[in-house]
């Protein structure tokens, strides 16, 4: 996810590989990172909190052993955190009197195609919103949710590339069992789930108001509907996203 962010905030000139510094542990990645995008990388996370924003995209287990040997003195400092279940009282009480944004991007964000959603700290003002909107932007959608929202976040678009994978996978066997070759079926299937969103989204049309365009009376497409409806298909994708949220809540409790 870092490097996903890294590599599009470059491409999209949001930042120069000259304003950009990196600390990673391990000499290796350092020195692939540096190769690659022609950034300045570090052992020392010290250094890191000389930035005006920081990224915090790091394991959320790792947070405590991160964060104790840091000597923090620059309360001007914008704190961007990736880290799924940490909430921002759990931030703030390390970065005190810092502006604090937490973030739930998802996996599409490796393609620039993610969506995020950040929450303002306490203390985070519009200016630091706006930092937070122009760095998640370069890797898709962004949408401000208050944090009390952010599992519910987490069990829709956090989680939701995983639902929507297995819809896809369905589609593939479908069509394999209806008589397709698989890889025919895997381009029909992905470029359909594609082609709707993407019909959607740019069109402003409400998903029942497509679904009705497209059902004709005794057609195939209503039949194959009805089946999804009698198998509980719609209440299954509810179930799922409440679900992911009540784990998310339980995850994020101390």
């Amino acid at each position: 996810m870092g490097e996903a962010l890294l590599s599009r905030l470059i491409d999209q000139k949001t930042y120069l590989s000259s304003e950009i510094l990196v600390s990673d542990p391990q000499a290796q990645r350092r020195d692939f990172l540096s190769s690659q995008y022609g950034i300045e990388t570090t052992f020392d996370n010290q250094a890191a909190l000389s930035a005006e924003t920081l990224l915090l995209a790091i394991k959320p287990q790792a947070f405590d052993a991160v964060t104790a040997t840091l000597q923090i003195t620059k309360t001007e400092q914008i704190v961007l955190s990736i880290l799924a279940g940490t909430p921002l009282s759990r931030l703030e009480s390390v970065f005190s009197g810092q502006p604090v944004v937490r973030a739930m991007p998802n996996t599409p964000v490796t393609v620039g195609a993610g969506m995020t959603a950040i929450a303002p700290g306490k203390h985070a003002q519009a200016s630091h919103l706006q930092v937070a909107r122009q760095v998640f932007a370069s890797v898709g959608e962004v949408v401000e949710v208050p944090e009390a929202l952010i599992d519910a976040v987490t069990g829709l678009s956090g989680s939701g590339p995983g639902y929507v994978a297995v819809m896809i996978e369905g589609l593939i066997d479908g069509g394999v069992a209806a008589g397709l070759p698989r890889a025919i079926a895997t381009q029909l299937a992905l470029q359909t789930v594609r082609g709707t969103a993407e019909l959607l989204q740019t069109s402003g049309m409400h998903p029942a108001e497509l679904k009705d365009r497209v059902t004709s009376p005794g057609g195939t497409t209503i039949a194959g509907i009805a089946h999804l409806e009698s198998v509980g298909f719609r209440s299954a994708l509810i179930e799922a996203v409440k679900a992911a949220y009540r784990r998310s809540q339980e995850l994020g409790s101390p």
